[in-house]
């Protein structure tokens, strides 16, 4: 059932293209047509250049073969590959789909309409409900308005956690350097614009406070309130709320009052400018009036490259900030309810598979989220799809296997899935007892598929055991041809 060398050559030329065309659309912005999800601010107010054109529709997967040579697998050569895999005691509970990309069809599966845990392949369902609605070029802007009360100036959260109190060489994203198109806002440039705009008015007094009526309900996620997978949800925040900036590591000590954080943190760099902060920051009384006047503002990177970066670090906070921002493209209250409300309704008009989902956040740190696997092999195939170029960066942003983000350190040596290192492209999931995996990879024949895999096992069985047995699994899928 499997392909010969010939083929095998012809997979791993076809797979190194794809994977060179996308991490070459990774470091350029998609435009993406749709509803704003807030109005998108003039790109440069933090020096930031504007994003450049993206790249024409279908130019990431240009690489995969659709001609005869790149033949549609069968159920049963699927079966015959995948069985004995999927089949592995240590996956517990298991249930698989695999689809073709080139229409979202599912080709093989084992329990793929049963709802499952998803974990952190929830981001991929947030991720595309957010380039369909809002256009891939929006960027967030964190703002400092004239306050409603005299002498008083008011920081305003645009729902940007990526917003940064660091020097811009001491910037990294996923352990490298930051670049034009991903560094984030700087807080103390915004401190520097506002200095500058009250000095040149004959102010150097000001009260502070600060505006987080962007977002509704409570902050506080309901499944996860240690403040370390996550902190409170709010629209303003300093380097995602970590206490130590610099962490990389996953579940980093977190602000206990993040917006409270990066006021405090705002009113020192203001001083450092030469302009005194009287009293501690607080919540302002009323939101911040539309025309009131700007002092400063500074803007995120792009949305495109925001989702690339929660999909490959797998970033709970940056995902429910975008999930918010899908929420007030829809028209629903920008918190974790009407968030997942948003999401759920654009999937549904995308035409996934909704039967058995249950959203109750963006990033998958929910117990109670429920999607099936053929739901998930949809929703890539919708990123991979020629009628949906905006969905690009899902693709783009997916780890890859031994060498980015969450499968960074994986496919490796002993694993059994080595041979598919730079091969696979893929979601992680990891909750307590459950772990789940849902990429792409190009088969031996050049077809480009998506998968799922989700597996739930007792506590007691080691994560890493069953996040091997995942891998062989894709592994597998990627040198078969399964005619």
């Amino acid at each position: 059932m499997g392909a010969g060398g010939g083929a095998a050559r012809r997979r791993r030329g076809t797979a190194a293209g794809l994977i060179g065309a996308a991490l070459l659309a990774a470091g350029t912005a998609l435009g993406a047509g749709g509803a704003y999800a807030q109005p998108i601010p003039t790109p440069g107010g933090s020096g930031s250049p504007a994003a450049p054109p993206g790249p024409a529709t279908g130019a990431v997967l240009a690489a995969a073969g659709t001609g005869p040579e790149a033949a549609v697998p069968t159920a049963k050569g699927l079966q015959q590959a995948l069985g004995p895999y999927v089949s592995d005691r240590n996956l517990g509970t298991v249930s698989v789909a695999v689809a073709d990309a080139a229409d979202g069809q599912v080709l093989y599966g084992s329990g793929e309409n049963v709802p499952g845990t998803p974990a952190s392949t929830t981001k991929l369902a947030t991720s595309v409900a957010a380039l369909s609605l809002i256009p891939g070029d929006t960027r967030l802007t964190t703002r400092v308005v004239r306050g409603a009360d005299p002498g008083t100036v008011t920081l305003v959260g645009g729902g940007d956690p990526t917003l940064t109190a660091l020097p811009a060489d001491q910037v990294q994203i996923g352990g490298r350097p930051a670049d034009a198109d991903t560094a984030p806002a700087s807080l103390e440039a915004l401190a520097r614009q506002t200095a500058a705009a009250l000095k040149a008015a004959g102010t150097t007094r000001v009260k502070l406070d600060y505006d987080l009526s962007l977002y509704t309900g409570s902050p506080q996620h309901r499944t996860n309130p240690d403040n370390y997978n996550i902190a409170l949800v709010v629209p303003l925040m300093v380097d995602e709320a970590k206490v130590d900036p610099k962490s990389r590591e996953e579940a980093p000590e977190r602000f206990a009052d993040p917006a409270d954080a990066a006021a405090t943190t705002f009113a020192t760099m203001l001083a450092a400018q030469g302009v005194t902060v009287d009293g501690k920051a607080g919540p302002a009384a009323a939101p911040a009036a539309a025309d009131a006047p700007v002092l400063g503002k500074v803007d995120s990177p792009t949305i495109a490259r925001l989702v690339e970066r929660l999909l490959t670090d797998s970033d709970n906070q940056l995902a429910e900030a975008i999930a918010r921002q899908v929420a007030i493209a829809a028209h629903q209250p920008a918190g974790f309810e009407g968030a997942a409300a948003a999401v759920t309704q654009q999937l549904t008009r995308l035409g996934v598979p909704m039967t058995g989902v249950v959203l109750n956040d963006g990033s998958g740190l929910h117990k109670g989220n429920q999607i099936p696997p053929a739901a998930l092999v949809r929703i890539l195939a919708l990123a991979a799809s020629d009628q949906h170029p905006a969905l690009r960066p899902v693709l783009t942003g997916l780890p890859v296997a031994g060498f980015t983000g969450t499968l960074g350190k994986r496919y490796g040596s002993g694993s059994g899935a080595a041979d598919a290192a730079g091969l696979v492209r893929a979601k992680t999931g990891t909750l307590s007892g459950v772990n789940t995996l849902a990429g792409t990879v190009v088969d031996a024949d050049g077809r480009l598929l998506t998968f799922a895999v989700m597996s739930r096992t007792a506590d007691t069985v080691p994560a890493d055991t069953v996040r091997a047995a995942l891998d062989r699994i894709a592994a597998h899928l990627a040198s078969c041809g399964c005619h």
